[in-house]
């Protein structure tokens, strides 16, 4: 069988890190479009493991949670009875570390009370220490919240109301603007001036600007839900710890204390550093 180098690897890898299309990436490297996706479920395999591995007993004081819709194959509304469950509408729940904008979290599923249950549940299970948790008004949060963190969390929502959608004009297809935004205390005592979910928002763009399959009104859309799991974990991967923070100067895995250096491509495609590798 044969075996890609691990030079077109890593630069198959970085493109589609940076942003590139599955078949952009293939013209680049000259290599079959099915080299590319081969190439992306293993990065991504090992980019989950090493999230798996390294993000634990995270300190951090404030948390903010939110989910970013894409989908599988085709849109919800036109899925048919026959058609697989993995396709249509899928979520991509987050959870942020605020101040050193490490993503300590993830999950892709359905917008339902199940997945954000598991993706709290796994971000409790990753935190060392008690934190102010802010997440927007999906309702299935408070059970999920309640069930994994009990009374041992400061916990808020930040709940906005929307405008009237337009329905012509240049912003037909934009998003409702917000007209009031309502911080709400749940549980604990949670500081009215952190409950926000703007840097977790802000992650939600750079999801849409990395991930190629992210972006809207374009045929760049995940086929399969395999493909978008493997794309999630490499970008997640990528973000903690190879790409620098334009505002904090690091990776947020060394603001986060979690490494004391920046990874490469490679090390990622290894799940370990030149140091471990020594060692």
């Amino acid at each position: 069988m044969n075996i890609l180098p691990v030079e077109k690897q890593i630069q198959i890898v970085t493109a589609l890190a940076e942003g590139c299309s599955v078949r952009a990436t293939a013209r680049m490297i000259e290599v079959e479009h099915k080299t590319v996706l081969r190439t992306l479920l293993r990065a991504g395999d090992a980019c989950a493991q090493l999230l798996d591995e390294k993000i634990n007993c995270v300190h951090a004081r404030r948390v903010q949670v939110d989910e970013i819709w894409t989908y599988v194959f085709k849109k919800q509304a036109r899925l048919t009875p026959e058609d697989h469950p993995d396709l249509g509408d899928q979520y991509i729940f987050v959870g942020m570390d605020a101040d050193s904008k490490l993503v300590i979290s993830y999950l892709v599923g359905k917008r339902d009370a199940a997945t954000a249950y598991y993706m709290i549940r796994d971000l409790k299970d990753r935190l060392a220490n008690r934190v102010q948790l802010t997440t927007d008004g999906f309702r299935p949060y408070l059970n999920a919240v309640e069930d994994n963190f009990g009374a041992d969390v400061d916990y808020a929502v930040l709940i906005k109301l929307y405008g009237s959608p337009q329905t012509g004009g240049p912003d037909w297809y934009g998003p409702p603007k917000v007209v009031a935004a309502m911080p709400t205390r749940v549980t604990g005592n949670p500081d009215r001036r952190y409950i926000s979910t703007s840097y977790i928002e802000r992650q939600n763009l750079t999801m849409r600007m990395q991930i190629r399959r992210f972006t809207r009104l374009t045929n760049a859309f995940s086929k399969k839900l395999s493909n978008l799991k493997a794309h999630v974990a490499l970008h997640f991967a990528h973000y903690n710890f190879v790409r620098i923070h334009q505002t904090l100067r690091v990776t947020p895995a060394m603001q986060a204390g979690i490494t004391d250096h920046i990874w490469t491509v490679s090390n990622l495609l290894t799940g370990a550093t030149s140091k471990e590798q020594v060692a």
